[in-house]
């Protein structure tokens, strides 16, 4: 499997639900998230600015995808409720095969720009690998069948390694009529 049918694999609604664990706080969150894939349109302005503010050759990209979410969430024994969304624009950039990069728009740990390193193993888990400013994070994204995706992560400091916070979750497919 390569990146572009990787994502096209995973072009659909999810339902999500994920448990996120930081042990730096020895805090416990429950997330359930609504998560829509797609490939963007050749003619999407977001998508055209964006490459363009990267300085991305759009001839030279075979697709890019959109990934928007809407979450909620209950951080710790207080069952604060706190409801997030957003979109991100994907664009992988294939080196091999089974390796290259992801320009992502807005980060899966933080809220920035990052670009993400990636490998596809040989039973299709895709592992990105991300840098940000003070922490480090790797994602694995594997599927459990067409319609049931699993995810996980964990989150270190980049200069102590230390584990700051690992998660799971399970994504189940919307299936419409």
């Amino acid at each position: 499997m390569n990146i572009e049918e990787f994502f096209l694999k995973s072009v659909g609604e999810w339902n999500s639900m994920r448990s996120g664990h930081s042990l730096a706080f020895q805090e416990f969150e429950e997330i359930r998230s609504k998560i829509i894939i797609a490939p963007s349109k050749k003619n999407d302005s977001k998508v055209i600015h964006f490459l363009k503010d990267n300085l991305i050759n759009a001839n030279a990209i075979n697709k890019t995808y959109l990934i928007n979410w809407e979450a909620k969430s209950e951080w710790g024994e207080e069952n604060q409720k706190d409801k997030t969304s957003g979109e991100s624009i994907l664009v992988p950039v294939e080196i091999s095969k089974t390796e290259g990069k992801i320009i992502r728009s807005i980060g899966y740990t933080e809220a920035i720009k990052v670009v993400s390193l990636y490998k596809i193993l040989d039973d299709g888990t895709l592992i990105i690998y991300s840098d940000y400013k003070d922490i480090c994070t790797e994602e694995r994204i594997w599927f459990i069948s067409n319609n049931l995706r699993s995810r996980s992560s964990v989150t270190r400091a980049i200069d102590s390694l230390a584990i700051l916070q690992t998660s799971y979750a399970s994504e189940i497919r919307s299936i419409k009529n």
